[in-house]
């Protein structure tokens, strides 16, 4: 398409409607990466942003291969740094993004498009044009979520800012639904010290709204007390944050049911894991965004993506962003051309291709308004408190403002009355209570007036099942819990979604279920039902030995199987991979294992299961699959889940045919080793259930199976699976069916019918044990890397031979050196500079010195011994002896050092030279490791305390060395200059004549000046002077800057802060017109 490529060319530009600079008049369009890059712990890493970019820029390129267009993106990174800011991150960054786009200017790379920032402050600068620079190119911000960057002409934000979610709190509070939800009106809102970027802007916003009543509490001391106290003006709390925020603040206080939190969470997607929540949650209604990331379309460059560290929203928003702008392109590509000679230049010039938009990203479907911004549907998410897992509530739609009802009745509600409390505490509390306990009274009276009667028939039924004694259940110590598990990551274990408890009974080990029952008293019909539980025994069913009730609960005692949940091994693939272990035989092995323990299960007086999943089939250390939690459907009620069977999910129940839906999910997992209920037209639980719940006329939502094409044997059990989730519960056929049509397969995989299960069991643990030999091999390799990495740590800590000592004998003999040479210097005028200068200021400065000293060590044989402060001392000659070379090198390394100062500048004074003493002389020492904790190399003897004193006695820039050691010098071959200093007294020594070392002959070193004056005291007198003076100079140049940079908002918002008391927190927004001021 030639002439779409000209089109792109000539037209695009224009179309972008003065966005996109003239440099981008051919097929490459330049895309600026321009982001905070503190740490590599940020949410948008510049390395991850990097790989995620690269990553699109390529699927950027098919993309335009398919449409026919030969353009093409390139990205160039930049980053800005805020670690030398008293205010880390964010808060600082305002100057940032201008200081980049200033550099950018000066070398005409200003490119096509912006990408970030992602900080609110530092985007402020670059779109607002009364007090920043008003761009011409379109900036795309995963990020930017503050008020001030609204409505902005060429600005495009991927996620939701924060006006999009104070509409929501506005709309929401308005909202009602008859017994769900009423009309709110109050709200506490807690406001972090230490919020991240989104939660910091998002509650600003709140707090500049003045739609709702509302109070901001600072500290989690007030939110404390407001919980506390029983006349509080509301009833509702907003926070953001996470989980664990949550749980810190309410640490120590009892939530009652009339109180409600609203967690503002959007980006972090374990609400749709199927993850366990804290039971405090279930007060808490979780705003977050659904989870619809897709990465089918991405498989070309997964590996790429993998290296990823942490693929968060900022990430993935940069990835689309770039997306974004090739769909733009595209989309004028196949526009028809532009004409430039009439009034619609004018109207294509004015508007913006970047505003009303739709693409898909890898973040799933993307929508943007007519300000650029994204919408979305913002989920309210509710914890059951049955089985404290998330469920979707209501759902908000941020570019109509409406709240959807998903759940108008939910079953486990933490508010008994199946509605959210009201935003006020009710009144009249004292007519209540009296009214409660009146009836209270007389259920008592009636309870104890017929509780004689049905005393003794209670004892009776009682004694029909299994009241285990608390005494007789024992605690399991780890060692013994060790030996009856063959996991290899036992960590996993203790991140499961249930809450296991193990414990010894008779002589067992046993799994203590919660059975939410919290006196132990069970109904008539509960305990039939355990009678009929206690009575199950079968090879496919676990085993349970009765109930034990504690002081925290009642438990129900079930057989333990070490290897945990079906589900779990499904997921390990390392420990039970496909191509060794879990092939298509041992795969349909576990399916009939699951189908005899349920075919038994229903000729049985349970009849039913009832909560059939691959999380309740467990698998003993035999690789033997059984089924648990069968049976107590009054006590443990049934939920609605992937598995549930869709007349169920209608009209909550359960029924034997309901059980084979169950099963057929199952067997789903097992054969494609995927998540639950897995298809790729759908990632959402509850669209997935929504869509289960309420088939089409014509066909009905099932999961996707991908072996159809495959072998006679996958045939059948896709045949199989297919019937076994008919959408009719009579087309479905029974556990008895499947039983003997699993029998047959097997038969038939194994070639043979007279082959036992056992054999092919052996079989199997044969093959487990060679992968277990594998694994061991890749746990050493990981191992000597380890043993690898803390060897090169304890090098660079104590010298090689050192090292080698200690590990081999445990200690390291004293050496003496008859001959070695040893190296002293230190700053002139440290403490004067550290008495103007900040402790981090200090810090960099050494850091700075010191590392480019060890890289000039690390060209000559010298051992650098220790740093104490502004000194530094090396030696040469030891622990490895070197004949006359100590000498040479320490002359050569101390040349080196006197060079790099000459051209060397502090970073917060530039201005000021940095004059050093160094002090060299050679003679006899010992050395020796000092110390058991923190061993120290150390040096001793009358040469270390002569070298010290050569230092102290020298002049700043001038290497002072002493006699000896420029008769070793003399010694070599190597032609130093020196000059005589004179006779120079030596506390301790006595009067010697020492000399400056100034060069070699033949070789050039750019040795700075040194200062002329030879009374030392009066250098350090002139240093400290000079050292104040610039100091000095500077604050008065800073603080006449930031006066002269006011812009006339500032100085308006300055002029009226008597004027009122507060205003919130993101309309301090620094300005300023001379950007020079802060590079």
């Amino acid at each position: 398409m030639p002439g779409a490529c000209w089109f792109l060319c000539v037209f695009a530009p224009a179309a972008l409607g003065r966005q996109l600079n003239l440099a981008c008049l051919n097929s490459t369009y330049i895309l600026n990466v321009v982001l905070l890059e503190d740490d590599d712990g940020s949410q948008w890493s510049m390395k991850d942003v990097e790989l995620a970019v690269d990553s699109a820029i390529e699927k950027d390129k098919e993309l335009n291969a398919a449409a026919g267009v030969n353009f093409s993106l390139t990205a160039n990174y930049r980053g800005f740094n805020t670690s030398l800011y008293t205010r880390k991150g964010c808060p600082s960054s305002a100057c940032g993004g201008v200081g980049i786009l200033k550099e950018l200017i000066k070398q005409n790379e200003v490119g096509c498009a912006m990408l970030g920032p992602s900080c609110t402050y530092a985007t402020f600068q670059l779109v607002d044009a009364e007090v920043g620079i008003n761009l011409s190119i379109p900036i795309i911000s995963a990020g930017s979520f503050g008020l001030s960057c609204d409505y902005k002409g060429n600005l495009t934000r991927i996620l939701p800012p924060a006006r999009k979610i104070s509409s929501f709190f506005v709309y929401f509070w308005n909202f009602t639904h008859p017994g769900l939800k009423p009309r709110w009106e109050t709200v506490f809102i807690y406001k972090k010290p230490d919020n991240t970027e989104d939660c910091f802007w998002y509650i600003n916003a709140l707090d500049f709204d003045n739609s709702i009543s509302k109070e901001i509490l600072r500290t989690k001391e007030k939110v404390k007390e407001k919980l506390q106290k029983k006349d509080r003006e509301s009833n509702l709390f907003i926070l953001c944050g996470c989980q664990e925020d949550f749980l810190d603040l309410t640490r120590g206080v009892k939530l009652d049911s009339s109180v409600l939190f609203i967690l503002i969470d959007l980006y972090n997607h374990d609400y749709h894991r199927n993850t366990t929540a804290d039971s405090a949650m279930q007060n808490v209604l979780v705003l977050t965004v659904p989870y619809q990331r897709n990465y089918s379309s991405y498989s070309y460059n997964l590996s790429g993506l993998e290296q990823i560290k942490r693929l968060s929203d900022y990430v993935i928003g940069y990835h689309d962003s770039v997306l974004l702008f090739g769909h733009v392109l595209r989309q004028m590509a196949e526009s028809p051309p532009v004409s430039m000679e009439n009034s619609v230049e004018q109207e294509v010039l004015t508007s913006s291709p970047f505003r009303n938009i739709s693409f898909e990203g890898m973040a799933g479907h993307y929508v943007l308004d007519e300000y650029g911004d994204r919408d979305v549907n913002l989920s309210i998410l509710y914890v059951d408190n049955v089985d404290n897992q998330y469920k979707l509530l209501f759902e908000f739609d941020t570019s109509t403002n409406v709240t959807t009802v998903v759940n108008e009745k939910p079953c486990c509600f933490l508010w008994t009355d199946g509605g959210l409390p009201d935003d006020r505490p009710p009144v009249n509390e004292l007519n209540i209570v009296v009214l409660i306990l009146g009836i209270v009274l007389l259920v008592m009276s009636a309870i104890a007036f017929v509780f004689y009667r049905q005393n003794k028939r209670a004892r009776e039924i009682k004694k029909r099942w299994s009241h285990i004694e608390s005494g007789l259940i024992f605690p399991v110590d780890g060692k013994e819990h060790s030996l009856v598990s063959l996991k290899i990551d036992e960590d996993h274990r203790k991140e499961s979604t249930e809450r296991m408890h193990v414990a010894r009974y008779d002589k067992k080990i046993v799994i203590l279920k919660e059975l939410y029952h919290t006196d132990g008293y069970f109904s008539e019909t509960q305990r039939i039902e355990l009678n009929a539980l206690l009575r199950i025994d079968y090879y496919n069913l676990t085993k349970f030995y009765g109930t034990v009730k504690f002081e925290h609960g009642v438990f129900g005692v079930f057989e333990y199987c070490e290897r945990g949940s079906l589900r779990y091994v499904l997921d390990d693939k390392i420990s039970y991979p496909d191509d060794t272990f879990m092939d298509l035989e041992f795969k349909t092995s576990v399916m009939y294992d699951i189908a005899k323990g349920m075919s038994y299960l229903h000729s049985s007086s349970i009849s039913v299961h009832g909560r059939l999943k691959s999380t309740n089939c467990v698998v003993d250390n035999r690789m033997v699959v059984k089924i648990t939690d069968f049976g107590c459907n009054t006590i443990l009620v049934p939920g609605k889940d992937l598995w549930t069977a869709p007349e169920h999910l209608r009209r909550r129940g359960v029924s034997q045919k309901g059980d084979v839906y169950s099963y057929a999910i199952i067997a789903h997992e097992i054969m494609l080793r995927k998540a639950p209920f897995y298809t790729r037209a759908c990632s959402d639980t509850a669209e997935k259930l929504f869509r289960v719940e309420n088939p089409t006329p014509t066909c009905f939502f099932r999961p996707d199976l991908g072996f159809q094409a495959q072998g006679e044997a996958e045939q059948e059990l896709h045949g199989l699976i297919k019937n076994s989730w008919e959408e009719d519960p009579e087309k479905r056929p029974d556990f008895k069916k499947i039983e003997s049509s699993l029998s047959k397969i097997i038969s038939n995989l194994h070639d043979r019918a007279n082959e036992s299960y056992m054999d092919n069991l052996i079989r199997r643990l044969q093959m487990y044990s060679r992968n277990l030999e594998h694994l061991v091999e890749e746990r050493t390799a990981l191992y000597k890397a380890e043993r690898d990495r803390a060897n090169c740590l304890n090098v660079m800590l104590l010298p090689a031979p050192v090292v080698r000592s200690l590990k081999e004998t445990g200690h390291v003999e004293p050496e003496l050196f008859e001959e070695v040479t040893i190296y002293f210097s230190d700053i002139v005028g440290f403490t004067t500079l550290c008495q103007y200068s900040t402790p981090m200021e200090v810090v960099d400065m050494l850091n700075d010195i010191y590392r480019n000293f060890d890289s000039i060590l690390d060209n000559h044989d010298v051992y650098k011994v220790e740093t104490i402060g502004d000194a530094y001392m090396a030696a040469s000659g030891l622990p490895r002896r070197n004949g006359n070379r100590h000498a040479v090198d320490i002359s050569r390394m101390a040349l080196d050092i006197v060079s790099f100062l000459g051209s060397f500048k502090l970073r917060h004074i530039p201005s000021l030279p940095v004059w050093m003493r160094i002090g060299v002389h050679s003679g006899p020492c010992a050395a020796g490791v000092v110390g058991v904790k923190m061993p120290r190399y150390c040096l001793f003897g009358d040469t270390v305390n002569t070298a010290s004193r050569m230092e102290s006695t020298g002049l700043p820039l001038r290497i002072h060395i002493s006699q000896p050691t420029i008769e070793i010098l003399q010694r070599t071959d190597c032609k130093f200059e020196y000059e005589r200093r004179g006779e120079i007294y030596l506390k301790g020594k006595g009067t010697e004549t020492t000399y400056w070392l100034t060069g070699v002959t033949g070789e050039a070193y750019n040795l700075p000046t040194p200062p002329a004056a030879e009374n030392f005291q009066r250098l350090q007198e002139d240093l400290a002077g000079m050292i104040r003076s610039t100091l000095e100079k500077r604050g008065r140049t800073e603080g006449l800057d930031r006066s002269n940079t006011l812009s006339i908002r500032g100085r308006r918002r300055k002029r009226d802060e008597g004027q009122a008391d507060y205003q919130p927190e993101y309309l301090h927004l620094p300005t300023l017109n001379d950007f020079t001021t802060y590079l």
